[in-house]
């Protein structure tokens, strides 16, 4: 590391259905460096899942096209290179990576775990705290075990559902009743979601969640607003002020997400201020719970009908424009978008310097 400059390699892109959206998430952190103090190394996974890696950055891309990295060639032993060199003897080029990838091989603890065998910091949470955040069955059942409420649900995989079809149906008609919510078990921004209103749309709705995954969770229906609260820390985590979104469709899908700009965002969240101390509360139960660390942002419900607080889901890799519900919870906390990136390499390397403390043999 032979300057001043902290080197951090940006990796975007991805085999995902969310590529587009960590594109738009690279460039928007590209140009929110201060390049007085940082330098990039772009990192592009196309959707193939061929790795490129570009030249060290002093500025931004000026395009957001730019990032695909056209002129250069598709080559996952230069990218290993890149990521490995202080293990292979040489000077690590890289100071601390930074994974904008959302959904399968980004935010699911895959990534994490190859930072972990190249011994590198990374930006958020690591293996475990991804995978159980990814995993909507997992992470439920730990908020169980830390006691925070959430709505009633039920799961199960393709196997069991092919064996025992009929039988789970009468179970969950027991136990949720209808409507209920139809989701694969591992997947970020509202893909394959269904809403299921009687038994033959059950059905149809659990046919189209395998199709994304092996595993589906059902959920009861609960008449709520949703509320989002941000966390940013390690083992001393703090929670943002609550925001409030309001959805353009029946439920906050993938369009009302990112297509249809039709959604708003309330910040701060029009809640008492005791409901709010509530809530930023239950998001660091929730952060602990999956056992998280850098950034994480947690989803509740607050029921209509009592004023409730439900936890839905956490998300590790939260959307990360200026734009995005996480950056805005923090900016109307008072911490900006500059001084956000700042605060989470902190963090990364915090955690990398405290892990690089532990033993890993008896002597």
């Amino acid at each position: 590391m032979g300057n001043a400059k902290t080197t951090v390699g940006l990796v975007y892109g991805g085999k995902s259905g969310e590529h587009e959206v960590s594109l738009q998430t690279a460039y928007a952190v590209m140009n929110a460096f201060d390049y007085d103090k940082y330098e990039i190394i772009p990192f592009y996974i196309s959707k193939q899942g061929v790795w490129k890696v570009g030249a060290v950055l002093e500025a931004p891309f000026p395009a957001i096209e730019q990032l695909k990295l056209s002129g250069v060639a598709g080559d996952m032993g230069t990218a290993l290179n890149a990521l490995f060199s202080g293990l292979s003897g040489g000077e690590q080029v890289i100071d601390v990576m930074f994974p904008l990838l959302h959904g399968t091989n980004g935010e699911d603890g895959t990534i994490q775990g190859l930072f972990e065998m190249a011994n590198i910091p990374y930006i958020g949470a690591g293996v475990l705290a991804s995978s159980a955040g990814m995993d909507k069955v997992v992470m439920k059942k730990l908020f169980g075990e830390a006691g925070l409420d959430q709505c009633d649900y039920c799961y199960f995989n393709a196997a069991n559902w092919r064996q025992r079809k009929h039988e789970l149906i009468v179970g969950l008609e027991d136990k949720l009743g209808y409507p209920v919510f139809v989701k694969p078990a591992n997947l970020g921004s509202s893909v394959g979601i269904s809403k299921a209103t009687d038994k033959e749309s059950l059905i149809k709705a659990v046919d189209y969640a395998f199709r994304y995954d092996t595993k589906v969770i059902i959920e009861e229906f609960v008449d709520a607003r949703e509320v989002e609260v941000a966390v940013l820390g390690n083992e001393e985590p703090e929670a943002s002020v609550p925001g409030e979104i309001v959805s353009s469709g029946e439920y906050y899908d993938y369009a009302a997400k990112y297509t249809d700009g039709k959604s708003q965002m309330l910040i701060p969240a029009p809640v008492d201020p005791e409901v709010a101390d509530h809530l930023r509360e239950s998001a660091i139960l929730a952060f602990k719970a999956i056992e998280g660390s850098g950034i994480t942002r947690a989803d509740f419900f607050l029921r209509k009908s009592d004023g409730k607080i439900l936890i839905n889901e956490v998300n590790t890799m939260p959307g990360f424009t200026p734009f995005s519900m996480y950056p805005l919870l923090w900016r109307e906390t008072g911490v900006s978008y500059k001084a956000l990136l700042d605060r989470m390499i902190g963090l990364a390397l915090e955690r990398y310097r405290f892990r690089q403390g532990l033993k890993y043999d008896n002597e």
